[in-house]
């Protein structure tokens, strides 16, 4: 099937109005993966405070407070990383992809380069057959006890033991099917790693063709497991105990699993599939302060603008939106008002 037809920025907007929607600063990329950081090591702190200060009965909803809020910045690594494979993070391409690679992607289990690949594809075929990701929103709209299952799979760590179960298989094979190639003195071959098309964890669905991402499975689980082992070295060294690393981990198996199902409902299911309209192949979902802190952080919520405009960072597609719907075009688009509808029509099924 032919690529999406794409929108025509200079059809929709002058050319000054183009470039300051598209101009990358040269910080705010770096303030806003400090900003998520820094997001997590306070909630993190002031859990662990509260437990030692007011004991277990006052601590233990400060903890799951804090499961609640690391998980959200979490998605919000993912969701830099995604910045930094559209080359949005930094004017600097190789500051761009260390940032997206180790500060945002490898904590959460994902790799840039393959993202990148598989990203870019799902790009230009949104929707359609060939679109990586159709199988994220074709299951839509489920049952209501479809999506609870889901739910309960995510807050339970079933999701999480799934997908990072398959990760380590896929990336021992990787690195064993290079370790070979070596001891062959051949070039590194991908065979191993194209055996097992259904290895794909849920995480790594925005990253390129699946050739393409089980050939960096291996790297990418040494990073995982090398920036998590960091995790735990480095607030135990300092006298934190494995405490903070374990509120982390908690967070990854569990609320950022459903946050990053939810935000993936909310941007491409029970829309237009196969549709020539560019204004229709994603939904931009209106965030309350609690949503844009769980399940929509840094602005991911504009997801239409997003596929309409990949050159436009994150901290300028809500700027994007305001002047799409001044010109008129709010009619064009998918907008709901809130996750809570979007959810109730992801299970509006019989």
């Amino acid at each position: 099937m032919a690529r999406v037809k794409a929108a025509r920025p200079l059809e929709l907007f002058d050319r000054a109005e183009w470039a300051a929607l598209t101009r990358v600063s040269p910080w705010r990329g770096a303030w806003l993966v400090a900003h998520c950081w820094g997001g997590i090591a306070l909630a993190i702190g002031l859990a662990l405070w509260v437990w030692d200060a007011a004991g277990p009965l006052a601590g233990a909803p400060a903890v799951l407070a804090a499961i609640v809020i690391v998980g959200g910045r979490q998605l919000g690594l993912a969701i830099l990383m995604h910045d930094a494979a559209h080359g949005l993070l930094s004017r600097d391409r190789g500051r761009n992809n260390r940032m997206g690679e180790w500060l945002a992607g490898a904590p959460v289990g994902s790799d840039l380069k393959a993202y990148r690949a598989y990203h870019l594809t799902h790009h230009r075929y949104t929707q359609q057959d060939e679109d990586p990701d159709l199988e994220l929103s074709s299951p839509f709209p489920t049952s209501r006890a479809s999506l609870h299952r889901k739910i309960l799979r995510d807050l339970t760590g079933r999701t999480f033991l799934k997908t990072r179960g398959s990760q380590l298989v896929m990336g021992w094979r990787a690195l064993k099917a290079q370790l070979e190639a070596l001891l062959r003195k051949q070039e590194p071959r991908a065979d191993a790693a194209r055996r097992d098309p259904g290895l794909l964890p849920l995480q790594e669905r925005a990253n390129g063709s699946r050739g393409e991402v089980r050939s960096f499975a291996g790297a990418a689980m040494l990073r995982f497991l090398g920036v998590n082992a960091l995790l735990l070295i480095v607030p135990w060294a300092l006298g934190a105990g494995p405490w903070p690393f374990l509120i982390w981990l908690a967070a990854l198996a569990t609320t950022f699993q459903l946050f990053l199902r939810v935000r993936n409902i909310a941007e491409h299911a029970c829309t237009a599939t196969g549709s020539d309209d560019p204004f229709t192949h994603a939904r931009t979902t209106h965030a309350n302060w609690l949503e844009r802190a769980t399940v929509a952080p840094y602005w991911v919520n504009y997801h239409s603008e997003h596929h309409l405009f990949m050159a436009v960072p994150c901290y300028r597609l809500p700027q994007a939106h305001r002047a799409l719907v001044a010109k008129g075009h709010a009619s064009r688009m998918t907008i709901a008002p809130g996750y809570a509808e979007v959810l109730r029509m992801a299970a509006g099924a019989a």
